[in-house]
């Protein structure tokens, strides 16, 4: 039997593939700190730790990829059985009419048969190979699974953080554009403002108070997302929660590329299909030539039940089976595993090459979104100046109330575009840690290891 812990017991291997492409050199980007295994601890967040660790527990679908593991390991199993000799035992009992051979007609055997196929081209061999490397790569898809599961809880959890921190800035938004409210009525009594700047500042009110029923609606739509990823029914799992986004972890080190993206799951898992790949053919090659068949037979035989032990026979036979004509079938069977295979090696090149994108791109965009957030920064730090001095005029009466208002509404949009920034920022370094991810073990790898080495 094939067990996983054999599999992480040896070091993944760099694929032997020649790429059609020249592989980077370096990334653009590199950071110092050293990227966990269990990536989403750079965060700090006790709450999402727990998160991720009952989701890896309790996730339906991560529970479904892993019963698709124990498929292919019986699988495994399966043909392995195939370099053993397959024994049959066998009891017949019939009854013949006239009596041609016994007195009675009643006709008892006992029969043990043994049949054995020498593998003299590596047929069956092949085979063992294509569903061992078949395992492996299922192994590996359910590390890849797993991984993509502990970045959907990261991403639910900070969006969820972020627009906990939205609505707390509505709420205050909108008090705030209440006392500003009754300041411009209070105005409006002593005929300092006309009526029209009442209207404005009501309907900037219904504004704010709009984007708080969208932002109470994804809440709620976050809460039932997160509760699905938890294998829960959908319903608020988190009664309180923080709404202050983490600071940015360090920059983890990209180091060389091809050896970097060859620790990831995905890119496994594509090489070892590759190699299944090639052993099919080498296998469907191998059916083209002789077979060598040997067969062992013991029986006895009687007309009746307490006679069945006097009379035994035993036949040894082998037999050379050598296709002839099969309506070209069997090349029509090479030729198909080499268009699987030639499927594999652009499988994984391409993986390869879109794991190279994804952590380039990542890379990249978080430089990118750092500027973005001190534009933004800068850009709220202008118009609070700018407000200050609108508000100053209009109290002169020098200024329509309208320039103050679009001010204001540009304010506060801009310190929602903010928070929006940070988490897109934390949005990305999640994809970077993803993108560089070797993988972790799981409870259930740790438990089926014990349980195979007992």
């Amino acid at each position: 039997m094939i067990r996983i812990f054999l599999i992480e017991s040896c070091s993944p291997k760099v694929a032997k593939v020649d790429l059609p492409y020249d592989s980077l050199e370096n990334f653009s980007v590199s950071g110092d700190s050293l990227q966990p295994d269990r990536w989403w601890t750079a965060f700090n967040d006790d709450t999402l730790n727990i998160l991720i660790d009952s989701a890896l527990e309790d996730n339906l679908s991560l529970k479904s990829v892993w019963y698709q593991l124990i498929e292919s390991r019986a699988s495994v199993a399966v043909v392995n059985a195939g370099v053993l000799p397959q024994i049959d035992l066998q009891l017949r009992s019939g009854i013949s009419r006239p009596e041609p051979d016994f007195v009675g007609g009643e006709n008892m055997q006992l029969s043990l048969g043994a049949n054995y196929e020498l593998d003299l081209w590596g047929r069956i061999r092949y085979s063992i190979h294509a569903e061992e490397y078949r395992f492996k790569a299922s192994y590996y898809d359910y590390k890849t699974a797993a991984i993509t599961l502990s970045s959907q809880i990261t991403l639910n959890w900070f969006r969820l953080k972020a627009w906990n921190q939205q609505y707390k800035l509505i709420k205050n938004q909108i008090a705030t554009n209440e006392k500003v409210l009754s300041l411009i009525r209070a105005r409006f009594v002593s005929g300092q403002v006309k009526g029209v700047d009442i209207l404005r500042q009501k309907q900037l009110i219904e504004s704010t108070k709009a984007q708080k029923v969208f932002i109470e609606t994804q809440i709620y739509t976050l809460q039932n997302q997160l509760s699905v990823l938890l294998g829960q029914p959908p319903e608020g799992t988190v009664d309180s929660i923080s709404s202050s986004l983490p600071e940015l972890p360090d920059l983890p080190s990209t180091g060389v590329p091809l050896k970097l993206v060859n620790r990831r799951p995905d890119v496994q898992s594509a090489y070892f299909n590759l190699q299944a790949s090639d052993r099919d053919l080498a296998a469907a090659i191998s059916n083209k030539y002789p077979r060598l068949q040997f067969s062992l037979t013991a029986a006895i035989r009687s007309n009746t039940f307490e006679n069945l032990f006097q009379n035994q026979a035993v036949a040894v036979t082998g037999s050379l089976l050598a296709p002839l004509f099969y309506g070209g079938r069997l090349q029509a069977e090479v030729d198909r595993n080499e268009a699987v295979r030639q499927q594999q090696v652009n499988n994984y090149a391409n993986v390869v090459l879109t794991a190279f994108q994804e952590i380039e791109n990542s890379l990249i965009s978080e430089q990118k979104q750092i500027e973005n957030i001190t534009l933004v920064e800068n850009q709220i730090d202008l118009l609070q100046k700018t407000i200050g001095q609108l508000r100053y005029e209009y109290l002169n009466g020098s200024l329509p109330y309208l320039d103050v208002l679009v001010a204001i509404n540009q304010e506060q949009q801009l310190r929602r575009d903010l928070i929006n920034a940070r988490l897109q920022l934390l949005e990305i370094r999640v994809g970077l840690y993803r993108a560089l991810a070797g993988g972790f073990e799981t409870d259930r790898e740790s438990e089926l290891k014990e349980e195979e080495s007992l």
